[in-house]
């Protein structure tokens, strides 16, 4: 009821009051007051007529205040208001309306006729896989079972709504919205889920979620169609699976990241093992082409480069003790002097 009707119908009992029941109150207390006077006979001159008309005038009053407060009440019973996101049943002695009223102001009668209203907005299912949470356990959680007898609970969220244009057909059927949601979609939503958990191991349920996700969104969708409701949405938020599997799964999970490790290992030791082997590969081919590139005139060349070095270095002063005889500096048939280490001695 809102603020405007409350201030209606306090306007109207504000004018029921001072228009009749007032004006009956005062009348009553009149004749109550001619009647005493008389019977004391303060007033002579007053008649029993007199109070014979006040006393009918005050009851024709009454009668008029009760049916006026009758007609307000039929008045006020003979409208309703639709809101928006909502759908009217006009029900007739049991007897539904063949077509469902839209938002806005109508009417109905009073005591015959009552109204059903059908909320045809966004209606959220939710199994939240909590135990001992909603009406009883079992409806607050969905429990499957996979492909591989896994036991899994998977916490489900369906967004839906009713087609607005057969909610009559809904209520000729079902019955009103609560015994629909709870013993038509609710279980289309359990059904479904679990049969198609069952086509998935328990490790595809998590790493092909969002496959399971779009089969479940898929199946469901056809499913709700035949019941006069579309979906829109279908979130897969959790699975949860039982204690002992779930050790299970992290066991493995903690062995594959120690293998992980090994294999790595492995790889960069043969990867450090292949570097030393091009790197030897490499020094190989280098001194081989350099192999290739020696010949007697490069040599006598270094020779000469190195007896140029020694002479460079040398400060003039020779050694003053010898072994055998040793060439020291070779300067050619052509050279003035002759240096040479013999038997301990050195000539000149």
């Amino acid at each position: 009821m809102s603020l405007l009707d409350i201030l209606f119908i306090g306007f109207a009992i504000y004018g029921l009051y001072t228009w009749l029941i007032k004006p009956v109150m005062s009348n009553l207390k009149t004749a109550d007051f001619i009647k005493s006077h008389v019977r004391n006979k303060k007033m002579p001159n007053a008649t029993k007529e007199m109070e014979d008309i006040y006393k009918k005038k005050a009851i024709t009053l009454g009668v008029g205040a009760v049916i006026v407060v009758i007609f307000l009440i039929f008045v006020f019973g003979s409208f309703y208001v639709v809101s928006a996101g909502e759908r009217a049943i006009l029900i007739t002695f049991g007897n539904p309306s063949a077509e469902a009223r839209t938002e806005g102001l109508h009417m109905k009668i009073p005591i015959v006729q009552s109204v059903h209203v059908v909320d045809i907005k966004t209606q959220v299912a939710s199994f939240d896989n909590e135990k001992g949470k909603g009406d009883v356990a079992e409806q607050s959680s969905l429990f499957a079972a996979s492909k591989d007898l896994q036991d899994v609970q998977i916490a489900t969220v369906v967004n839906y709504h009713v087609e607005p244009n057969k909610v009559v057909e809904i209520y000729r059927t079902f019955g009103k919205q609560p015994f629909y949601e709870a013993n038509i979609i609710e279980p289309i939503i359990r059904e479904t889920v679990k049969a198609t958990a069952s086509k998935y191991t328990a490790e595809e349920l998590v790493t092909k979620r969002l496959d399971f996700q779009s089969e479940v969104e898929r199946t469901l969708s056809e499913k709700l169609a035949t019941k006069s409701a579309n979906l829109e949405k279908v979130n897969i938020v959790n699975f949860e699976f039982s204690p002992s599997f779930t050790q299970a799964i992290e066991a493995k999970v903690t062995a594959e990241q120690n293998a992980l490790a090994a294999k790595n290992k492995l790889e960069q030791v043969k990867f450090e093992a292949e570097q030393r082997i091009a790197s030897a590969q490499g020094e190989a081919e280098a001194l081989r082409l350099q192999k290739e590139q020696v010949s007697p005139e490069l040599i006598a060349l270094r020779q000469v480069q190195v007896q140029q070095s020694a002479i460079d270095k040398w400060n003039g002063i020779l050694p003053q003790v010898t072994g055998n005889a040793i060439p020291f500096i070779s300067l050619g048939q052509n050279a003035m002097t002759s240096t040479s280490v013999a038997g301990g001695a050195v000539t000149t």
